[in-house]
């Protein structure tokens, strides 16, 4: 396969992101541009509160060109803000209010940030060093039009896991996303539909989430639940009338396998992140036939989607496709040489087009490593994939060709988090895998050398991690070893590592147990649908047994199903045994039955 390119885009698609908004904005002023709970924004609303915050940032020193961080939670607020930077002419840097203020303090260096904005309540918490910028707390009423951003000029700068320990920056240009966007050929999007905003704001698919809404004049529909469990995403989507969603594989495939009602209210679907699973995908098609279901494939280096597939019925005897290029894309196999291999061949997937990254915010070196100019190709993006080209140009994945993987959706770097363990001062050595690697149970596992002294205790290793990594770095389980094994080669034997997990985690297994309360036994029952296997001891813990944040949402939907009571993910993991959940339960159910009073007199007068 020599390439392949998506087809020409038209000219109005490349185009800065704010133009889009203003488009709709004149012709159907009075249409829905955003829903957040029950505050709505028609297209003329966001369109005037958009440049009225512009208006407002350049008074206080916002020029074009400045990199700009934006720290908000979830909502209709954070799509003004980012259209109002735009106006301004800034770059916008997205900041998770959950992250560790140490690795948001390194983001800010490195994208050369000049200011801060964002809700006053999150910039007070983050303690941030640099200047700081509250936003209004009410939109603001009108302003005046301005040139504002140019379509090749930087939109977004989002951060990503980094080998060395160290995230990178990707910037993203308004050309690329629009063109992305804008009457998208891969997936439905009308003026008449509502497309799900969900996602973390730091995450790429976000920008698939809002901007294909509001590329096209439908409306986003704005998650304010800042961790939605999958009965919160199934009430939302119904609530509101959610036409469009994307889901991480992992998430997806939970949805699947609980036959969600989500996927009965839903139109078009885009699935990305991790390889996606036949029988899964197979199971959706065959009870919501109607479902338009899309595979989407990129790194946040080519702008989100590099690559789609329409899945159906056909393409599940196999795990689906990846596709072809998409909007503004094309899409190379080539071998360690960088020539091109046969059809059916198996090489590296290396992507160019209009759609790539201008590369990585302050490392002009990584940036020169990833970002290639091809002797025929042009310039192209390295993606480390494996992939093979179909004689008809759909193209299969196979995993990596390096350390880099995918759990829940996430890109890690094992070394990124190795980094983190290093420099702890009671740790020696560590090795990062993952269990369960192309699978929806798929878990971070560190295996941590101790340095010599007290031993550190591996809860607490995690606590300390949470303190410099974003959760999604943080491994769902550390190992106290001896000493990490090692290949005939000299490094890390990452197999016998996992071997070393499953063993233990069978060893466990075959412990005896004590009876458990029917109520822990319910509980128990409860973990083992999600977990896959039978969970026997009341001192189970939840991590221990290979569960993370994304089956923690399953066991959370089952609980509520079976035994009435609802926890919330804060809850559930300050409670990480069976014995410690079926206590909270009992609590709530008592709580939640008026007709029981375990401390009134039996002839109070209280019902």
């Amino acid at each position: 396969m020599t390439s392949t390119t998506a087809p020409t885009l038209a000219p109005d698609r490349a185009t800065a992101l704010p133009d889009l908004v203003a488009r709709h904005a004149a012709r159907t002023p009075d249409a829905l541009a955003v829903v957040d709970g029950d505050t709505t924004l028609t297209y003329g609303q966001l369109d005037r509160a958009g440049r009225a915050l512009a208006a407002h940032l350049r008074e206080h020193q916002v020029a074009p060109g400045d990199r700009v961080a934006l720290l908000t939670t979830r909502s209709a607020r954070t799509v003004v803000a980012q259209l109002a930077l735009w106006g301004a002419g800034a770059v916008c840097v997205p900041l998770d209010p959950a992250q560790p203020r140490l690795r948001t303090e390194g983001m800010i260096a490195d994208a050369g940030v000049t200011l801060t904005v964002g809700d006053a309540k999150l910039l007070d918490a983050a303690g941030l060093t640099g200047p700081v910028l509250a936003l209004p707390e009410v939109p603001l009423a009108d302003g005046p039009s301005t040139a504002g951003a140019a379509p090749d000029s930087p939109a977004f700068i989002m951060f990503t896991s980094g080998s060395t320990g160290r995230p990178k920056g990707v910037t993203l240009a308004h050309r690329a996303v629009a063109e992305l966007v804008t009457a998208p050929e891969y997936v439905t999007v009308t003026a008449r539909d509502r497309v799900l905003f969900h996602s973390p704001m730091t995450f790429d698919a976000s920008t698939f989430e809002v901007w294909a809404a509001l590329a096209n004049g439908a409306a986003v529909v704005v998650c304010t639940v800042p961790r939605p469990s999958l009965e919160d995403l199934a009430r939302h989507v119904e609530r509101h009338g959610v036409t469009v969603a994307f889901f991480t594989t992992a998430l997806f495939h939970q949805l699947a396998a609980r036959r969600s009602r989500v996927f009965g209210q839903l139109r078009s679907v885009v699935v990305g992140g991790e390889a996606m699973a036949a029988r899964q995908a197979r199971d959706v098609l065959a009870a919501f036939p109607w479902l338009e279901l899309v595979n989407g494939y990129g790194p946040t280096e080519t702008t989100t989607f590099a690559t789609a597939h329409t899945v159906t019925g056909h393409d599940c005897d196999a795990p689906p496709p990846i596709g072809r290029p998409i909007a503004g894309a094309t899409v190379h196999v080539l071998d360690a040489d960088g020539n091109p291999v046969p059809d059916g061949d198996r090489g590296e997937l290396w992507v160019g087009g209009t759609r790539l990254a201008d590369g990585y915010a302050g490392r002009p070196e990584l940036t020169a490593e990833r970002f290639v100019d091809h002797p025929t190709a042009g310039r192209l993006y390295r993606t480390g994939d494996i992939v093979s080209a179909r004689p008809d140009g759909v193209l299969d994945f196979h995993g990596r060709n390096d350390d880099q993987v995918k759990v829940r959706g996430f890109r890690i770097e094992p070394a990124e988090v190795e980094h983190a363990l290093r420099r702890q001062p009671d740790v020696d050595d560590a090795a990062v895998t993952v269990d369960g690697a192309g699978t929806p149970e798929a878990r971070l596992v560190a295996f941590v050398v101790a340095a010599p002294g007290p031993v550190a205790a591996a809860t607490a290793l995690r606590e300390r991690l949470t303190a410099v990594l974003p959760a999604h770095l943080v491994p769902d389980a550390v190992t106290l070893v001896d000493h990490l094994p090692l290949t005939p080669s000299g490094k890390v034997d990452r197999r016998a590592l996992a071997d070393r997990t499953r063993a233990a985690a069978q060893g466990a297994a075959d412990t005896p147990a004590p009876a458990m309360s029917p109520l822990e036994q319910a509980v128990a029952e409860v973990w083992s649908q999600s977990l896959g296997s039978e969970v026997t001891h009341a001192g189970a813990d939840f991590l221990a047994l290979g569960g993370h944040s994304l089956l923690a949402l399953a066991v959370t939907d089952d609980l509520r199903e079976e035994l009435g009571v609802e926890l919330a993910l804060a809850d559930f993991f300050a409670a990480p045994t069976v014995a410690a959940q079926a206590a909270l339960i009992e609590r709530a159910l008592l709580a939640a039955h008026s007709d029981l009073h375990p401390d009134t007199p039996e002839h109070s007068d209280v019902h």
